[in-house]
């Protein structure tokens, strides 16, 4: 484990959660969670593997160590499987939210105050959970059409989600 300037580097081989989940991790552990000085349960940082894909994520506990999780899609890009060794750089994510804001999601809320204030008013993981699903898509129309949900939906709940009517409510057509 090498720091400098607030970056912890180290390596770690690829490993798979269990037979029955599809989850593949990398582990981290406790010596390299303490470093970080965090307070509370939240982990959030910033992992960059083998010096080519950078993403936001949280330390998740395992039996007293932590462990990142490393998607498929990131798994292919990087051309690794499980055993391979792979290059780590975490720093601690000092961003609002965890994940980025979406300028869809930014416009809606700065034109709506009530929808800002329930918005803000979710916990940190749920407003993670609305970003990831809005920022994910690629054509802003569905961006845009799915911040207005979102809203509308924490509006209509009293601030709250309830997921699968908002699931259904996704699905219908965008305008």
């Amino acid at each position: 484990m090498k720091t400098v300037k607030g970056v912890i580097k180290f390596e770690a081989a690829l490993e798979k959660l269990s037979a029955e989940f599809g989850w593949h991790y990398i582990f981290v552990s406790r010596e390299i969670s303490d470093a970080f000085g965090f307070k509370g349960n939240s982990r959030r940082v910033v992992a960059t593997l083998n010096e080519t894909i950078t993403f936001q994520c949280a330390l998740m506990p395992k039996d007293g160590d932590y462990f990142i999780l490393v998607n498929k899609k990131h798994r292919d890009r990087l051309g690794i499987i499980v055993g391979d060794i792979v290059h780590i750089e975490l720093k601690r994510d000092e961003s609002k939210y965890g994940l980025p804001m979406p300028e869809e999601l930014r416009e809606v809320l700065d034109q709506d105050a009530e929808g800002d204030l329930l918005f803000h008013a979710l916990t940190a993981g749920k407003q993670r959970t609305m970003l990831y699903y809005i920022g994910k898509w690629k054509d802003i129309d569905r961006r845009i059409h799915y911040a207005l949900t979102v809203v509308e939906h924490l509006k209509k709940n009293e601030g709250k989600i309830v997921f699968d009517e908002l699931g259904e409510e996704l699905k219908r057509p965008m305008f």
